[in-house]
């Protein structure tokens, strides 16, 4: 599971530095502007950061689903070797998937080439073509099927096996075996909801301005939250808070008694 975590840890730090930096440029400046190839890069490296992202996600749910439906075969099914290939193919089938695809169709760009959004990101992009798109819009929801759909149907799935085995053990273990899911659970619901409401729902005119504000929900806030989300599961992150807001209480309630006197 650490191990997973720090190749989520990893892409998480590639999608905040891919998008945030150019943000918070154009946000100090009143000349916002890229130049193509460093639109390009960005495009790119968002894309393929975002569907290696869904394939480790769902990595990590076979990972639970093995922990905890299958606790004595779990060394062996997920040694280090296993877990090294799976790593792999999470960056190879993303590149394969995402980024061949993406070079296969290039557009034509109109003028005037501006983006309806703080970033380069693929859809506002092919909304400046001057060709049509729907051939391109079709192999985004193809594309989207293979990388957000399908492993959140494996997600699914694997919930439904580890609830499935959860719900025949001790009451007294039912909490500590859901424990070590609900971090994973929290972040997949914030992730893949987004996802879907970008890359899988028909565009409209309407849906320029909701795209532009969700994906700075999982592209900066969601890898934001997810360490501290995983944080707060931690046995010893929750000692050290806990012992923080006793600390806390205290000097406080402390320093009211002194105010009276």
């Amino acid at each position: 599971m650490y191990f997973f975590l720090v190749n989520l840890s990893f892409i998480d730090l590639c999608y905040s530095s891919c998008a945030i930096p150019k943000l918070l440029a154009d946000l100090l400046s009143t000349h916002r502007t890229i130049s193509v190839t460093g639109c390009l890069i960005q495009l790119k490296m968002l894309l393929l950061i975002a569907g290696s992202e869904c394939q480790l996600l769902a990595i990590m749910a076979y990972d639970r689903y093995i922990a905890i439906c299958h606790p004595l075969h779990y060394h062996v099914l997920m040694r280090w070797s296993v877990c090294c290939y799976l790593a792999e193919y999470v960056w190879i089938f993303s590149f394969i998937n995402i980024i061949i695809p993406s070079f296969a169709m290039p557009i034509t760009v109109c003028y005037p080439n501006k983006i309806n959004h703080f970033m380069c990101e693929v859809l506002s992009v092919l909304r400046l073509s001057c060709d049509d798109t729907s051939l391109q819009q079709l192999v985004i929801y193809i594309v989207g099927f293979f990388a957000i759909v399908l492993p959140f149907l494996v997600i699914t799935v694997s919930y439904i096996c580890i609830i499935s085995t959860v719900m025949k053990i001790h009451a007294a273990e039912r909490s500590k075996a859901f424990s070590t899911c609900s971090s994973h659970m929290t972040v997949v619901a914030m992730y893949f909801g987004t996802a879907m409401v970008t890359y899988l729902t028909p565009p409209s005119v309407e849906s320029l301005n909701k795209d532009k504000y969700v994906s700075v929900f999982y592209v900066i806030i969601s890898p934001t939250l997810n360490p501290l989300i995983y944080s707060l599961n931690n046995r010893e992150v929750k000692k050290a808070l806990t012992k923080l807001y006793l600390g806390t209480t205290m000097q406080m309630k402390m320093a009211d008694h002194v105010e009276i006197l």
